[in-house]
């Protein structure tokens, strides 16, 4: 494991770039300490919805990079970790927040520009939320108004 955490940390340097054929449906997580807060799939593509199996390995793909996000947390003092691992065409984007909470976005190789600049909007939306009042912190973001803001983010950024 060693080495794909080298392999993957060095991959990080080379700049990544939009590709136009999606062959995998957008993931993004917002995990807390011990559970996912929020979740949104994009599909940029005109595809019908993935199949579970697909579904569930996107899942098992951001699961498993938490061990990563964890090492790069420690090696990296800012908060946009970049591209912390790859597996197979689909690579883990990570912004970890001054609380860290973790946003994950599962993708296939968008630009490092375009994903920074989402992950700078979702957070900025993330503070709003965390200041109101009726949100607990490290609770599930149950905000339609959230998610619709979400959304929009992504649609300007990753599609």
């Amino acid at each position: 494991r060693n080495v794909s955490i080298n392999q993957s940390i060095n991959q990080t340097n080379t700049p990544k770039m939009s590709t136009t054929s999606q062959k995998s449906p957008l993931l993004f997580l917002i995990v807390g300490r011990n559970e996912p807060l929020y979740e949104v799939e994009f599909d940029a593509t005109t595809n019908p919805a993935p199949s579970d199996s697909v579904t569930r390995q996107n899942y098992f793909v951001l699961h498993s990079a938490l061990d990563l996000v964890d090492l790069e947390s420690w090696t990296n003092p800012g908060m946009y970790l970049k591209v912390v691992d790859n597996v197979n065409h689909q690579m883990v984007s990570v912004f970890l927040t001054a609380s860290h909470v973790k946003f994950m976005l599962l993708h296939s190789g968008k630009n490092e520009d375009m994903v920074r600049n989402y992950f700078t909007e979702v957070y900025e939306l993330y503070v709003k939320l965390s200041m109101n009042p009726f949100y607990k912190f490290d609770t599930a973001i149950t905000s339609k108004l959230f998610d619709t803001r979400v959304r929009a983010v992504g649609r300007r950024y990753l599609s």
